[in-house]
């Protein structure tokens, strides 16, 4: 980093990395003196940076002026040396650049973080400072657009105040980091030709083409033969170039794709406050000066100071590695506290780019963007080029067996034809000159050089880049944005799917449409239309009644009016703002506020941001995913303060020891006190039955609950700077209101589970309501099945590893569940060997989306941490979008396959017949020149990868189950299809080779002409058996219909005819470059009768018994044998503790259990799903199977000693002071539909 200064509140300048002071001669001047100062406080104080900076042993000096002048003419003689190296710092844009109306260059700003120094604040005249200098305000923000801004301690429209959004970023650049320079077309031609092997064939091509110009005009010709020997030469050299430049062109083309996929990515929305207005706007419209938002999930685009806020804390680890959440304090705190001697490690005033904001909410002014902040130096230092993908390091590593085996082909052609032509040299036969020796020798050369680079598979990596550029482009047009490029190959083969309920199985648009004020009052919305929602049958008490909820003003007094407001508008961090499609004016922030805000909005209540504005927060409690609730401390106009809290109702109304009272006759409502009373028995059973009732009709149940204070912080509760506890200050609640929101399921969600199941995805729902809510959204959805089991997130987490390992196959819903349920939900699942894919749309889904095989992000919903963690972004926030992301992975995995199968057919036959045909030959010529096999070789990569591997998704293939994750690349079917082709296709090739001319009925005694003609034939009938076998390869599996979805794309279509049409070309004009000539209509009929013999040829070996030739292909070791047991069972770290030894802990305690008649021994096989109770088990392992020996002898041992644990009989059983039925009522269901002989319902169902 360069030499920055900055002028302080009284002139002082600041080196960032210089122990440098600058004092400006007069205040328009540039001319300085420099000078050395020692770290001290004051306006006038000048730090080194470089030096560490102990805030607790920070010494301060009464004469700072007089010691920066004294010190300045001892160092005099040090200047010039010191000025030298510091020009030499300075970054080329520092030194002459114009700042315009702002005091501060943007690497000042930017020196404070890196590290962070308080000093170098304190320097520039700290927070007020630099709101000055950077002319904005902390609490309004900049203006928009070119308006005037003027702000605290400056006047509208001068100075830096007067300046507008585009001269921000041209003194502070753009919050954009500059675009990887991709390659250009050129350069990736270049590329492609220093590839060896086409550098051999070039060179090989050149001496070809020199021969053969010799040969040609060099020497004299017989009378009446053309001059064609060095046409050779120059045709080889066009198909290189045309293979080089059809390759580029593709690759050209994914580049481009991967950069648009890379842009999109990018994309997301910043909080922050311009003209006094929170608003959303694109990360890239971000500047310096801008006052921006932190909430609890963000990660921090840009470098910022913090102005203000309550309980923010950060975790910096992915920045500065700093492993501790850091609180932000205002730059006023760590002053006062560093003073008190306080300061801590883990507080301070800076907002870090890249960091993730665990807690809390506030705002900072933005100090540094772009390639300046702190993670956009990290992220321009960083930039590699993109990893493989697991598929693409499978195929390269094949591609690279096969090139293998195919130079190991090359190698032995050259070899035996070169021994071949030295005993022809030697023994004189056949006669032939200097140069017609030397063009045999180059013959043999391009020959051997041209099958290896038949044999080189380049195809294989460019049809899975093909495939997945092909695939991310058509999955981002259906929402579904791929961050990592390898999840698109894993969802091909996920067998178990974690969601969310809110926003991905519901739609998301809350509302409130039925709710109880305090214990009596019912509303609803539309009554007269919804009265099965006033549960006015299930009534006990005399003082319930149903109201209309448009008219609840009626019922409710002013005063019950306002604190219901209040409770709505303080407790909420949702906004107003204009939606940028239709410019109406909507909320932002969760949907449960947002639903709140509308309802209050509806009834016509005051404003939320008046109220807002006229209420000081004390203290902030941001919603936690543990406490499932959120709270605001304000204080009131009489005195004292008043605490508001909103979260999950059958929580909070536990905590509540009053209610709010509201009565059916509206004249005792009226008045602006509001009436209490006490809650007792009957109504704690009646907000019980209330809450039961709306969670049974799918209703989110919110409750709003207050609290008052006569003092702050409250008598003898803990504190830490005003800061109280939740635990402590959430009690003796008074209950408000119980809201029920409505979030009604997304169309199609029930047809997309159903797909799920047929294709074989296990579905779980991990939610945070309740279990009845959960239970009946499950229902609805076709989620909840018969022998599966509902059980809730407290009870979950409790339970044993054995007795973990024995439910999570049958759990189908987890209610009341944390973001660390799902996590360990997601590694038992995991240990029993399912592919398991996640949805998550909190900062803590954050573990639980990178420990599954597939994490999948909420686009809508979703914070930028749970964005970070996730592999595939719904940007919908649908589930229908996981059935598709099923489908493209599937889609990608089959196009590669199809393309496998049909490279490696024409692989085998072109190096074999090429092999036996040059042997044989005694002019070392094979069946198929080198100009013919490099056609055949952009057939067999190019064209078939752009064909094959870009075939849309269909909802055929749902129909089928995951392949488990130690399945090879070849199925049996694949290597049947592979051994059949290339049988054909050889014997058809080396028949009409070597027997042409008498099938033809040509005589023994041919010509030349004929000889031309029948390797012509052999040619076309070779082309088209490859573009009829590739129709052939589009179905992997046994069904006969391989046209099926043909018409659906247009880029097999069409490479198709390009090579038919082409080919033709050939025939016709080819002539001498490819050794051909024009042929007649019954050799046309052969050749292309031969390539279609692959159709009905393939459609005979699918018909053909799969089961015989899987056992000769494992015999050949082509495939794994399945009755072989593994010795050992992979895991995803690989460092696990054995899990025998696990196994034997567990199976001695449930023996323990067994012998204490506590448990019944379980029979239950671990299973993946119900369906495949009889079906599919997970093979046990050796090393568990071994285990078991000491365990059945050590068990009667065991069980003496082994102390009892909690268990699924008596959860109690370690605390007998709560009985069991009380723990596991309501806590764990099967489903009713479970039949009796169930080993699940044997388990888990009611008693007999």
């Amino acid at each position: 980093m360069g030499l920055h200064r900055a002028p302080s509140a009284n002139g002082t300048v600041l080196s960032a990395t210089q122990t440098h002071v600058d004092h400006d001669a007069s205040p328009g001047g540039r001319s300085r003196s420099h000078s050395r100062a020692k770290a001290g406080s004051g306006d006038s104080t000048a730090l080194d940076h470089s030096a560490p900076t102990d805030t607790n042993k920070h010494k301060s000096s009464n004469s700072n002026a007089t010691a920066i002048t004294a010190e300045a003419d001892a160092g005099q003689g040090d200047d010039d040396e010191d000025e030298t190296k510091a020009k030499l710092e300075l970054t080329p844009d520092e030194e002459g650049a114009d700042l315009g109306p702002f005091e501060f260059k943007p690497y000042v700003l930017a020196s404070m973080l890196d590290p962070k120094d308080l000093d170098s604040l304190r320097a520039i005249g700290g927070t007020e400072g630099l709101l000055k200098g950077l002319g904005t305000s902390g609490s309004k923000g900049l203006g928009q657009g070119h308006d005037r801004q003027g702000g605290e301690g400056g006047e509208g429209g001068e100075g830096a105040y007067g300046a507008d959004i585009e001269e921000r970023r041209r003194v502070y650049g753009p919050n954009v980091l500059p675009q990887r320079v991709s390659k250009s077309l050129l350069q990736l031609m270049w590329l492609a030709l220093k590839d060896k092997v086409l550098v051999l064939l070039s060179i090989a091509a050149v001496v070809s083409l020199a021969l053969g110009l010799f040969q040609d005009f060099g020497t004299p010709l017989p009378p009446g033969q053309p001059k064609v020997d060095w046409v050779e030469g120059v045709a080889i050299m066009a198909a290189i170039v045309i293979v080089v430049v059809v390759g580029s062109v593709n690759d050209y083309q994914k580049e481009r794709q991967f950069q648009v996929l890379n842009d999109k990515k990018e994309e997301r929305g910043v909080r922050l406050i311009r003209n006094g207005e929170e608003r959303v706007v694109d990360i890239k419209d971000v500047c310096v000066g801008d006052v921006c938002l932190l909430e609890p999930g963000e990660i921090v685009p840009v470098d910022g100071v913090f102005l203000g806020g309550h309980g923010v804390r950060c975790d910096e680890s992915g920045a500065t590695g700093e492993s501790d959440a850091i609180m932000k304090l205002t730059y006023e705190e760590c002053v006062a506290r560093r003073e008190r001697g306080e300061a801590s490690n883990h507080e301070d005033c800076f907002v870090v780019s890249g960091s993730k904001v665990l807690e809390g909410v506030g705002r900072y002014c933005v100090v540094a963007v772009g390639t300046k902040s702190f993670n956009g130096r990290i992220m321009m230092a960083l930039r590699t080029d993109a990893e493989n993908t697991p598929l693409q390091l499978k195929l390269n590593a094949l591609a690279e067996l096969i090139a293998k085996l195919g130079s190991i082909a090359g190698l032995v052609l050259f070899s035996a034809l070169m021994i071949r032509f030295f005993v022809q040299i030697g023994t004189g036969v056949p006669e032939r000159t200097a140069n017609q020796k030397g063009i045999a020798f180059v013959q043999i050369l391009i020959i051997a050089v041209t099958l290896v680079v038949v044999a080189v598979p380049e195809g294989l990596p460019l049809a899975v880049t093909l495939a997945l550029a092909f695939a991310t482009k058509r999955m981002t047009y259906e929402k579904l944005l791929v961050r990592v490029l390898g999840s698109c190959e894993t969802m091909a083969n996920a067998s178990v799917v974690c969601t969310d309920k809110t926003g991905t199985l519901t739609q998301n648009v809350m509302a409130v449409v039925a709710g109880s004020v305090g214990i009596h009052g019912k509303f609803v919305a539309n009554l007269a239309d919804n009265a099965a929602r006033s549960n006015a049958e299930d009534r006990k008490h005399p003082d319930d009644f149903s109201i209309d909820q448009k008219d609840m003003n009626s019922a409710m007094g002013a005063g019950l009016r306002t604190l219901f407001n209040e409770a709505i508008a303080v407790n909420s961090t949702a906004f107003e703002d204009a939606d940028p499609e239709s410019g109406e004016r909507v909320f932002v922030g969760s949907k449960t506020e947002t639903a709140l805000l509308k309802f209050a909005k509806e009834l016509g209540w005051a404003n939320y941001k008046e109220i807002r504005e006229a209420k000081e927060v004390v203290q902030m409690i941001p919603f936690s995913s543990n406490r499932k609730a959120m709270g605001v401390v304000v204080r009131m106009e009489g005195g004292g303060c008043r605490l508001y809290v909103k979260g999950a109702s059958e929580i909070l109304t536990k905590k509540c020891t009053r209610h709010v009272v509201v009565a059916q006759n509206s004249g005792q409502n009226a008045g602006n006190e509001v009436e209490t009373q006490a809650i007792g028995e009957k109504e704690k059973d009646n907000i019980a039955r209330t809450i039961i009732f709306y969670a049974n009709q799918t209703l989110r149940t919110i409750a709003l609950c207050y609290r008052d204070f006569e003092s702050w912080p409250p008598a003898g509760k803990k504190n830490d700077e005003n800061e109280v506890e939740y635990e402590e200050l959430a009690q003796d609640l008074t209950l408000i209101a119980v809201t029920g929101i409505e979030d009604p399921l997304r169309e199609g969600v029930r047809e997309a589970v159903a797909k799920c199941h047929k294709a074989g995805v296990t579905i779980k729902m991990c939610t945070g309501d309740n279990v009845l809510t959960a239970r009946s959204i499950a229902l609805q959805c076709g989620i909840y099945t018969a022998g599966g089991i509902i059980m809730e997130g407290p009870v979950f987490r409790q339970l044993s590893d054995a007795e973990m390992m024995e439910v999570v196959p049958r759990l189908q819903v987890l209610a009341r569940s944390s973001p660390e349920d799902k996590k360990i939900l997601v590694e038992r699942l995991r240990a029993l060997g399912e592919i398991v894919g996640v949805t998550g749309d909190g900062t803590n889904d954050g573990p639980a989306l990178k420990t599954a095989d597939v994490g999948f992000s909420m686009g809508i919903a979703g914070t930028e941490v749970a964005k970070e963690a996730s592999d595939i972004i719904l940007m919908d926030d649908n589930f229908a979008s996981i059935v598709k992301a099923i489908m493209w992975g599937r889609c990608v995995n089959d196009a590669v396959r199809k393309f496998l199968q049909f490279q490696v057919s024409t692989n085998v036959t072109a190096v074999v017949i090429t092999l036996v045909t040059a042997i044989a030959s005694t002019t070392e010529s094979s069946v198929l020149s080198a100009v013919q096999l490099l056609w055949i070789n952009i057939i067999m990569d190019t064209f078939a990868a752009l064909a094959l591997a870009t075939d849309p998704a269909s909802e055929a293939l749902l129909d089928r189950k995951p392949d488990k994750k130690t399945a090879p690349l070849f199925s049996v079917q694949m290597y049947k299809q592979i051994l059949f082709q290339s049988t054909y296709q050889i014997i058809i090739t080396l028949l009409f080779h070597f027997l042409g001319l008498q099938i033809l009925g040509y005589p023994s005694d041919s010509t030349t002409q004929q000889d031309t003609i029948v390797q012509t034939l052999v040619f076309n009938a070779f082309v088209f058996a490859q573009i009829f076998n590739s129709i052939n390869c589009r179905r992997l599996d046994n069904k006969l219909n391989i046209f099926e979805g043909l018409t659906n794309n247009w880029y097999f279509m069409i490479v198709t005819l390009i090579e038919i049409a082409v080919q033709i070309l050939i025939v016709f004009v080819g002539g001498a470059a490819f050794q051909v000539t024009r042929i007649g209509g019954r050799e046309w009929g052969i050749s292309i009768a031969l390539g279609v013999v692959s159709i009905p040829l393939g459609a005979l070996v699918r018909c053909m018994p799969d089961a015989p030739f899987e056992r000769f292909f494992i015999l050949l070791h082509l495939l794994p044998n399945p009755e072989v047991l593994p010795t050992l069972k992979p895991n995803s770290s690989g460092e696990e503790w054995n899990s025998a030894i696990n196994r034997v802990r567990d199976n001695l305690g449930l023996f323990s259990n067994v012998r204490g008649g506590r448990v019944r021994s379980s029979s239950f096989v671990i299973k993946s799903r119900s369906a495949r109770l009889r079906d599919e088990g997970e093979r046990t392992t050796l090393p568990s199977l071994m285990a078991m020996v000491p365990t059945l002898v050590a068990s009667s041992i065991g069980a003496g000693w082994m102390p009892q644990p909690g268990n699924f009989a008596d959860p109690a059983s370690q605390d007998p002071s709560k009985s069991s039925a009380a723990l596991w009522e309501g806590k764990i269901q099967i489903h009713p539909d479970t039949k009796p002989d169930d080993l699940a319902y044997k388990r888990w169902g009611p008693p007999q």
